[in-house]
């Protein structure tokens, strides 16, 4: 009778706390996305390799005094291999350089390096664009 008794309580905890984590794991989901703020894409010239966005919402003045936001590449051809590329991009305005803290192809898996170097743009026109355009709305 006792083995029993604690079999119940046994099963009972397990089904107990499987409901609860079904109950929370939702909710936190939901409350992770509604908190997410909308973006607002900007678009820089295109080059042939395709388009680069960058999003106003997302400025922010580091420490440093760079400033970092999210910007997202569009190849000119897309595939299942070549999707939309997201960075978290660090611009240094008076050295007119940048680098990629983060890059992902979506915006729930995100591995932050702070420690990336700093990398001159080499002529690329969609990071000078970004560039410029950042540094001009944020000056």
């Amino acid at each position: 009778m006792f083995d029993s008794k604690n079999k119940f309580n046994s099963i009972f905890i397990r089904n107990s706390i499987g409901l609860i984590l079904s109950i929370i794991v939702p909710i936190c989901i939901a409350i992770k996305q509604a908190n997410a703020l909308p973006h607002e894409w900007v678009g820089v010239p295109k080059s042939e390799y395709g388009q680069q966005l960058w999003d106003r919402q997302s400025i922010k003045r580091n420490e440093d005094g760079s400033v970092r936001v999210l910007s997202k590449f569009i190849p000119k051809t897309k595939s299942e291999i070549t999707k939309d590329i997201l960075y978290t991009m660090d611009i240094n305005c008076f050295e007119k350089s940048f680098r990629d803290v983060d890059v992902s192809t979506d915006e729930l898996n995100s591995n932050f390096n702070d420690l990336a170097d700093w990398q001159d743009p080499n002529g690329d026109k969609l990071i000078l664009g970004v560039i410029g355009q950042v540094c001009r709305v944020e000056n």
